[in-house]
C-alpha cells in the first residue's frame, strides 16, 4: 500500500509540474513533447512521464497524435472564439446558481481569494507583456471560487477545463490586453460586488463582458500578435 501511495504521489507531482510548465509557456503550441528529454528534465522514468502526459490528454492540455507522440495543442483565433463563448454560456448559468445557493462561508472565501488576486503582481518585471504565474493561479482561483457554490460538479469540472485551455493562450492574451489598457482589477471588483449584492443578472453580464473584452483584445491583435507573443514562431497546425 505504501509503495502504491508513493507511486501515486510521484505521478501527481510530475503531472502537476508538467501542467504548470505547459500553461506557463515552456513549450510553444504545436511543439512535440519528447519523452526522453522530459524524463531527464523531471528526473523520473519515461513510464511516469507517459502516464502524466496521458492524463493531461484527458484534460486537453496535451495532444496525442497516433504513431507520432505527444504535443502541446496548437492554438487558433477561431478556437479561442469558440471557447470564450462556451465559457460565457456555462459561467452565466453557473454564477446564477452559485448566487442562489451560496452561503456566507462561500462569500467569505470569495472575498479572501479576491484579496489574494488584488495583492498579487500581475505583470512580470522582466517581461511586462506577460502575466506572472502567481497572478494566473490567483486569477483562476477567483473564477473557480465564483462557480464553486453552484453545486453542479459537471459544470465546475467543465469550467475548470475551459479555464485551463484558455491559459494556453496566456502569452497572446497577456500582450493583447496590455495594449488594450483595460482595467482588469476594476472588472474583478465589479464582479465581486455584484455577487455580494446577490445580483445574478448583473454578475452574469459582467462575467460575459470580462471574457469578451479579452477576446476582443486578442481579436484586434490578430495572428500577427500571436506570432509576436511566441517570439516569431508560428504555431504548428494539428
Amino acid at each position: 500500500m505504501a509503495k502504491r501511495t508513493d507511486s501515486e504521489t510521484l505521478s501527481k507531482h510530475i503531472r502537476d509540474a508538467l501542467r504548470s510548465d505547459i500553461l506557463g509557456g515552456r513549450w510553444s503550441p504545436g511543439e512535440k513533447l519528447q519523452l526522453t528529454a522530459l524524463s531527464e528534465h523531471y528526473q523520473t522514468s519515461s513510464t511516469v512521464i507517459r502516464e502524466a502526459l496521458t492524463r493531461l490528454v484527458g484534460d486537453r492540455l496535451v495532444q496525442l497524435k497516433p504513431n507520432r507522440g505527444f504535443f502541446v495543442p496548437p492554438i487558433s483565433l477561431a478556437e479561442l472564439e469558440d471557447i470564450t463563448q462556451l465559457r460565457c454560456v456555462n459561467e452565466e448559468f453557473g454564477i446564477t446558481l452559485a448566487i442562489e445557493r451560496g452561503d456566507l462561508n462561500w462569500e467569505s472565501e470569495l472575498i479572501a481569494v479576491h484579496h489574494t488576486l488584488e495583492r498579487t503582481p500581475r505583470r512580470r518585471a522582466e517581461d511586462p507583456d506577460q502575466h506572472t504565474q502567481e497572478w494566473n493561479a490567483a486569477h483562476q482561483a477567483f473564477h473557480a471560487k465564483l462557480m464553486e457554490a453552484c453545486g453542479v460538479p459537471v459544470l465546475i469540472d467543465l469550467t475548470s477545463t475551459l479555464s485551463d485551455i484558455v491559459q494556453l493562450y496566456g502569452r497572446w492574451a497577456g500582450m493583447a490586453t496590455r495594449d488594450a489598457q483595460r482595467d482588469i482589477e476594476q472588472e474583478h471588483r465589479e464582479i465581486l460586488a455584484a455577487v455580494l449584492k446577490r445580483d445574478a443578472p448583473a454578475a452574469a453580464k459582467l462575467l460575459r463582458q470580462h471574457y469578451e473584452t479579452t477576446m476582443e483584445a486578442v481579436r484586434n491583435a490578430g495572428e500577427v500578435g500571436l506570432e509576436k507573443a511566441l517570439g516569431g514562431k508560428v504555431p504548428a497546425q494539428a
